[in-house]
């Protein structure tokens, strides 16, 4: 198996994607190798002397930084830190998303800031690559001090502690480091501390949701164009010219998608008996747009992020200084995270919007797409259920990244809440598949009735692979596992 050297190069969102799609191994570059051993031996050496005091390092944390510990008690001190600190609760963190954690994590440590063994990080890589995944909680972080109780339960199993997953299987850490003939390891000072700091939850369930976004935007225009041909819409407000003097990049992009897709297509080509579409279907490009643009700029926050030192304190061995900062507050990531969930929920909210207009009995479309309402009901319900979950999404999409509740005696009077900023924005994913999905339930449909015209090359390709999984409805029947499958193949797009 061929693997991902991690060394101080920048670490792209779609060289990530690339690394789990394949399953790759990952491994320390040499130059990684000897930034970590550098920084531990400088901290060892300052360390040795016992005249200086760190914060974190051999002081107490939070409020009791001020509580100096001795040279004896810093590995009971940071061991202490991690068993403390796993006060996770609710959901599990789902698997994929806790590997992503311990990718980031060792890659924020490979910088050599971080003061942790070689040794320690080597074990986050041998979990990783041998598909060991501790059991994480999704909330208990406030994304200040970084995300404290989720890193402490992807930490545990380090020490032999907690519950982790063996190539799917649930076992205890003890089990799993008898299994593997590992001893659990002994943390050095700081070492609690360099791996319990950091952004790495928030960080992995942005990347996640990013990857998921870039798909999911494109899935909508597609999805979109579908119901544009269902609903007999009109091209021009496609056309280059009148996007153009907008000179929104997002807006350009998605009109120009747009034409590709529909380019070919007898249905948009017949001259329309009506002047103009409802907004809905003619500002896809300023509505899709906007998301695109905003995802556009999540990308680059997080790529920021991922390729940063988000620990503390921070150590420079070249100039001889460990500095006490808070590059583990989740500010930055908060306030993207918050963008990203409403840009991802305006997707799904106008989605609904063409779902409603294609069933209403409007320009030649039965009512409720089926040949003979009132006996039958048809895609009645499927709106109901999007717009059920849109709803959700718009209650989701709610900032967290305003909100702040003062911790730890007032020394952390100011946290981002980006972890819950986070776990928002990943349900605001899953639900907007949900939507695109009966969006394609019901723009498949109302095509049909636009037969025996033509759309374009691309979308009858898709609906003809569409059709294989998802018939056209002739009567009322069990619609739920017909919607199951449609949101499986948004995933496909």
């Amino acid at each position: 198996m061929s693997a991902h050297l991690i060394d101080s190069e920048h670490l792209s969102i779609s060289r990530v994607k690339e690394i789990v799609d394949a399953k790759l191994e990952l491994k320390l570059s040499t130059n990684a190798s000897a930034r970590i051993a550098k920084c531990r031996q400088y901290l060892d050496d300052k360390m040795a002397t016992g005249k200086n005091v760190f914060y974190g390092i051999n002081t107490g944390f939070g409020s009791l930084c001020d509580t100096v510990i001795s040279n004896e008690d810093l590995e009971k001190l940071q061991r202490n830190l991690v068993i403390s600190h796993a006060c996770g609760i609710g959901d599990e963190v789902p698997l994929e998303i806790v590997k992503l954690m311990i990718f980031l994590k060792v890659k924020g440590l490979s910088y050599g800031h971080s003061g942790v063994q070689l040794q320690t990080v080597q074990r986050l890589l041998d979990f990783y690559n041998n598909d060991i995944v501790p059991i994480v909680y999704q909330q208990g972080s406030l994304g200040a001090s970084g995300d404290l109780a989720p890193l402490a339960h992807m930490s545990l199993p380090l020490l032999g502690e907690g519950n982790v997953y063996v190539k799917g299987e649930l076992m205890s850490s003890a089990e799993m480091l008898q299994k593997m003939g590992w001893e659990p390891l002994a943390l050095k000072s700081k070492e609690g501390l360099a791996l319990l700091n950091g952004t790495q939850f928030m960080s992995a369930y942005g990347v996640w949701s990013l990857i998921k976004a870039s798909q999911l935007s494109n899935a909508a225009d597609i999805v979109g164009a579908v119901s544009v041909e269902g609903f007999d819409a009109r091209l021009n407000p496609f056309f280059h010219n009148v996007n153009a003097v907008r000179n929104q990049k997002g807006q350009i992009e998605t009109a120009k998608h747009m034409r590709e897709i529909l380019h070919g297509s007898q249905i948009i080509e017949l001259e329309k008996a009506h002047v103009q579409d409802p907004y809905s279907f003619r500002c896809i490009p300023q509505v899709h747009g906007a998301s695109k643009d905003a995802i556009a700029y999540s990308i680059e926050i997080f790529e920021r992020e991922i390729n940063a030192v988000t620990d503390n304190p921070t150590i420079f061995p070249d100039t001889d200084e460990i500095i006490s900062a808070g590059n583990f507050h989740g500010q930055p990531l908060a306030i993207t995270l918050d963008l990203m969930g409403i840009a991802l929920a305006e997707l799904g909210n106008i989605s609904e919007r063409r779902t409603y207009q294609l069933i209403g009995g409007n320009r030649g479309l039965p009512a409720f797409l089926v040949a003979n309402p009132g006996i039958n009901s048809g895609f009645m319900i499927p709106q109901y259920a999007a717009a059920s979950v849109v709803s959700q999404n718009k209650q989701l999409a709610a900032p967290a990244s305003v909100d702040s509740i003062e911790s730890s005696n007032g020394q952390e009077d100011h946290v981002s809440m980006g972890a819950n900023a986070a776990t928002k924005c990943f349900k605001i994913v899953e639900n907007l598949e949900k939507i695109l999905g009966i969006e394609l339930f019901n723009a498949t449909q109302a095509l049909h009735f636009r037969r025996p015209l033509k759309s374009s090359d691309l979308i009858e390709t898709i609906v003809a692979s569409y059709r294989k999984i998802v018939p056209f409805v002739e009567n009322d029947k069990f619609m739920q596992p017909e919607i199951e499958k449609s949101i499986k193949f948004i995933k496909t797009i």
